[in-house]
Formats: structure tokens, C-alpha cells, sequence
């Protein structure tokens, strides 16, 4: 699990978020509110119809975008799989962020806070 996901305020609208997925490496967007997750965002939500200033709480959502620390890898996986989703959530049992489960492009496992820190060197971004 990455321990250090990027996040976005609640208060973040559909345009700051729409710009956060210019990178192709980004799959989820957070929101979080003093620590807590209070939704997830992913491409597919960003309508074209949906005005920037939207605020993308509107569109945020944790259904089967989350998972417990204590769930079962390979049930959390699966799920992932199912949903065709490579992102999810992790959060304590009252919504504390704990990080983000990140499945490689691969498939063939899931990604380090020292994998992202090399990924963000490489491409001239601050890690």
C-alpha cells in the first residue's frame, strides 16, 4: 500500500480534479476532509457535461472504492478485478486514510511508496 496518496480537499471542484487526471498514471482521486476519506473520484465520473466548477464531492463516492487494512488481499483483488478498477482506498474503521492499494499495469503486484518516489524522480517530479 502507498502510505502517501495525493489527496484533494473536499472543498475541490471537477476542473482541479479533471486537471489532477492529466497524469497517466493517476487512476483515483481523494477527497478527504481532516484526514478522513469522504470520497473517491475516477475518470470514468468526469462527465463532459459536468461544469468545472462542480463541486466534485457531487461526484465522489466510496462504494467499492475502500477497504479495510484487516481485509482479505486476495478478496480485495478479486474485487479490484471484477470492477476493473487498480485503485482502492484503504481506511480505518471510522474513515481515517491509510493509503491507497495500487495494482501495477501488470497486474503482477501492487505498487511501494518507493516505486511512486522513483516514478515521480523520472519523470522531473518533486518525489
Amino acid at each position: 500500500m502507498c502510505t502517501c496518496p495525493a489527496v484533494h480537499p473536499r472543498s475541490a471542484t471537477v476542473g482541479q480534479v479533471r486537471a489532477f487526471f492529466r497524469d497517466a498514471h493517476v487512476h483515483m482521486a481523494l477527497l478527504v476532509d481532516g484526514g478522513t476519506l469522504v470520497g473517491a473520484i475516477e475518470r470514468g465520473d468526469l462527465a463532459p457535461t459536468l461544469a468545472d466548477d462542480t463541486p466534485a464531492e457531487l461526484i465522489a463516492t466510496l462504494d467499492g472504492r475502500s477497504a479495510r487494512p484487516d481485509a482479505l488481499l486476495s478478496e480485495t483483488l478479486d474485487a479490484m478485478k471484477r470492477a476493473g478498477r487498480r485503485r482502492i482506498a484503504v481506511t480505518s474503521d471510522d474513515a481515517t486514510l491509510l493509503g491507497l492499494l495500487c495494482l501495477k499495469s501488470s497486474g503482477l503486484g501492487f505498487c511501494s511508496d518507493t516505486d511512486v518516489r522513483a516514478r515521480q524522480g523520472a519523470a522531473g517530479r518533486p518525489a
